[in-house]
């Protein structure tokens, strides 16, 4: 399946807008929306009830999540963070963290566990994937980067949508769209936590 020339160019423009707003937050402003992010999760029943969780280490003006590494460890989760796959170009590989992980600078200089000495999970096993974005919209569509990351990671989500894990982005509040162009391949979202709202989208 082929994506429009037109399609590609909207997404592209759309991308880098998007994250030139992001990237230009100050340090404080960052550190707010951070402290908001993490009370609209902390009261969240969705990951009150899972056990399961992955998350990310923010990079390039993401609103970042990593105090809830400590928050949860506390409260027995098991935590898991995006590995680049060592041998599988461009595909992730879910690894536990705990307080002795040894963590390395992957290639995109983003902090990841050191794939040798962290156990790492199946994406179908997880219970509550807390990932990046950089636009949605309140029907749960999701804009990443373009790599595709993700979207490789739980393909298995295309024909049972409701099975395991539950996938909730994470974004500062004006990265949302009124409606974003979609794909065949794209895997709607269960829900959108942002510094400001809550979207349940199913």
């Amino acid at each position: 399946m082929t994506t429009s020339p037109q399609l590609c160019l909207d997404k592209k423009q759309l991308r880098a807008k998007i994250r030139a707003q992001r990237q230009a937050l100050t340090p404080k402003q960052q550190k707010t929306a951070r402290n908001n992010l993490r009370k609209n999760l902390e009261r969240s029943l969705i990951l009150l009830r899972s056990k399961y969780i992955a998350l990310y280490l923010g990079n390039d003006g993401e609103i970042c999540p990593k105090e809830l590494l400590t928050y949860y460890l506390k409260r027995k989760k098991q935590l898991y963070l995006p590995v680049l796959h060592p041998i599988k170009k461009n595909h992730l590989v879910f690894c536990r963290v705990n307080a002795r992980t040894i963590f390395q600078k992957n290639r995109f200089g983003i902090l990841e566990p050191s794939f040798k000495h962290s156990p790492s999970i199946a994406p179908s096993l997880l219970s509550l994937v807390l990932l990046p974005l950089v636009a949605f919209d309140e029907h749960g569509s999701r804009m990443g980067m373009g790599g595709g990351f993700y979207d490789r990671a739980f393909e298995f989500k295309q024909k049972k949508s409701k099975c395991s894990p539950r996938l909730v982005g994470l974004a500062h509040e004006l990265q949302k769209q009124e409606k974003l162009p979609t794909e065949a391949w794209d895997i709607p979202l269960f829900a959108i936590i942002t510094d400001k709202h809550s979207y349940r989208t199913s």
